[in-house]
């Protein structure tokens, strides 16, 4: 298990390495494109070490990596998205780094844990996801997600802040819509719609979100009803990454109540994934998991 920053480091020093490769470029050579020591070149493609966003244009461009969409995830990887602020009427990945991530504006107000989740998502090209309590960040309404900040926080906390967090929660929702939009595969417990999150109203508008969401050609849901009896997702709610450009790239994330903890290895990769695949056998399909919120909904 590991924090994002690290599992970050050793999938871009992989990928780097592999670029590397295909271009046929050794260490040493690549080391004196950037003007580093080989020793440095090895401690960044085995993910000991960060790189600068600049130094990694500079290899993207010795490596011959021309794809837009692959320089921006290992931009991203980089933490190039925290680095620096856009100039004016540049694009993201152009004028020597990616551009800043919207979330940066929120630095102070965002746990590092939070902004490393907030920048895999924008980059990922799949979502899959189990929740077992409260509904998906993705597919929160305003409200909902407002009561459910509220109470992850505790009380004493200003109301600004509050307002602040939800406005994260649901600018992060514009990757549903932006090309190419996020897939996102869902599969929520039951005590999910059950349980009711600031008073029938507010449940009622979050259901009827969920309907409207599932109508996306990149949303599916599913739900795990009661009589699914015990299954593997009781152990906790967890999210896996996907990315299109590097096929090497997936991870999963565990939330936990101070921090998020990230796996990246193989085995356990394999294990998530199938105990997400387990888990949409044993859902309703699509079509009924629509009409169960539905009949839920009719009952709040």
């Amino acid at each position: 298990m590991r924090h994002a920053p690290a599992v970050r480091r050793r999938k871009l020093g992989a990928e780097l390495r592999r670029l590397r490769a295909k271009a046929g470029v050794t260490s040493r050579d690549a080391a004196v494109q950037v003007g580093w020591h080989q020793s440095k070149m090895s401690r960044i493609e085995t993910g000991r070490s960060g790189i600068k966003p600049a130094d990694l244009e500079c290899l993207l461009d010795a490596y011959g990596v021309v794809d837009p969409e692959l320089r921006a995830l290992l931009s991203a990887l980089a933490g190039a998205d925290e680095a620096r602020a856009p100039e004016p009427g540049e694009e993201p990945g152009h004028g020597g780094g990616a551009r800043r991530g919207w979330w940066h504006a929120y630095r102070d107000l965002l746990p590092p844990a939070y902004r490393d989740f907030i920048s895999l998502e924008s980059q990922a090209a799949r979502e899959r996801t189990l929740e077992t309590s409260v509904v998906p960040g993705l597919l929160q309404t305003e409200a909902y997600a407002r009561e459910v900040t509220r109470a992850a926080l505790g009380g004493g906390v200003p109301q600004a802040r509050i307002e602040s967090l939800v406005e994260v929660r649901t600018t992060r929702q514009s990757v549903l819509w932006q090309g190419p939009p996020l897939v996102v595969d869902a599969v929520l417990d039951e005590a999910v719609l059950r349980r009711e999150v600031g008073g029938r109203a507010v449940m009622r508008e979050q259901l009827a979100a969920l309907t409207r969401a599932a109508e996306l050609p990149n949303v599916r849901l599913q739900v795990l009803p009661f009589a699914s009896g015990v299954h593997i997702g009781v152990t906790g709610p967890f999210v896996i990454f996907s990315f299109s450009a590097i096929a090497d790239l997936d991870v999963v994330v565990l939330d936990h109540l101070t921090s998020s903890l990230y796996l990246e290895e193989h085995d356990e990769l394999r294990a998530y994934s199938a105990a997400f695949d387990t888990l949409r056998a044993h859902a309703l399909s699509y079509e009924d998991s629509l009409a169960f919120i539905a009949r839920t909904a009719e009952g709040t």
